[in-house]
């Protein structure tokens, strides 16, 4: 099919109520398992990475790679950069040609936020790219129990305010979800995501979706979510399958065998994720 800009796919789910997936892609395997998974959809995908993952595989190998596997797929294929965290590598990722960027200032205070999301988002749609940042602050668990803090959830009245001065094309609102693994079992304000969505009139990004239900994945679609990202998942599935073969086949040395099992368990997880995207969202 083609390499694409996220803005066409995320404004097309926004417009039809649906959400596309976003998964997180850390090799050439999973590259491969997640365009293979959309196209058993017939579904547009996007791709991203971290700038982790950037100076892990090399900025220019990722975009020629996703370029390359894009060209050959049936399906619209997308890149993105997740969570950057400075405005160099934010240019840095546009000049290589990634189709969207995020900027997350959310660690900083309102006004510096909106500094440096409004610098982004100026250099960037220039050039035809959308952009994505946060506002509240998405916890994060590394394995310490941490766990979603209300007093960092979104404020709708802000939200309004810092997409208007920042213009942005996407938000990723705080409304419970939480990066990495779950606690407990995640406690979304649907009631406080509808407000958002309201108060702004973009399409929404839900980060932290690993391990949210598909029940509570339908409902966020229905209060304004257009991108679901995923990546804990992801991981856990291609990492998991590595270990039960190389248990199993312990003289293994082989990588073309041992990666495919691997990538085509993360290739069924990722058809589970899409499956639930592309239904009828449950409107509250």
């Amino acid at each position: 099919m083609s390499f694409v800009s996220s803005k066409e796919i995320i404004l097309d789910a926004f417009e039809n109520r649906y959400a596309v997936g976003a998964f997180a892609v850390h090799n050439l395997e999973l590259m491969k398992a997640v365009i293979s998974g959309a196209e058993s959809f017939n579904s547009p995908v996007i791709l991203q990475t971290t700038p982790d993952t950037v100076r892990y595989m090399g900025l220019e190998y990722t975009v020629d790679a996703v370029k390359s596997l894009a060209g050959q797929s049936k399906v619209p294929v997308a890149l993105h950069l997740d969570h950057g965290d400075t405005f160099k590598i934010a240019m840095q990722c546009l000049r290589a040609g990634y189709t969207s960027i995020m900027i997350d200032g959310s660690s900083l205070d309102f006004e510096e936020n909106i500094v440096l999301v409004k610098k982004v988002a100026e250099a960037s749609q220039a050039m035809g790219v959308p952009v994505e940042a946060e506002l509240g602050a998405i916890a994060r668990n590394n394995g310490n129990g941490e766990k979603a803090d209300r007093s960092h959830f979104t404020n709708p009245s802000l939200a309004e305010e810092f997409v208007l001065r920042t213009g942005i094309d996407f938000l990723a609102p705080s409304f419970g979800t939480v990066h990495g693994i779950y606690a407990d079992e995640p406690d979304l304000d649907f009631h406080l995501l509808e407000k958002i969505r309201g108060a702004c009139g973009i399409p929404l990004v839900m980060h932290g979706a690993s391990g949210v239900c598909d029940e509570d994945i339908r409902k966020a679609i229905g209060c304004g979510i257009s991108k679901i990202n995923y990546s804990t998942e992801l991981k856990q599935a291609f990492s998991s399958e590595l270990r039960r073969y190389l248990t199993v086949h312990q003289k293994a040395s082989d990588p073309r065998k041992y990666f495919i099992t691997a990538r085509e368990c993360a290739e069924e997880l990722v058809k589970e994720k899409i499956a639930v995207l592309l239904q009828s969202p449950k409107v509250l």
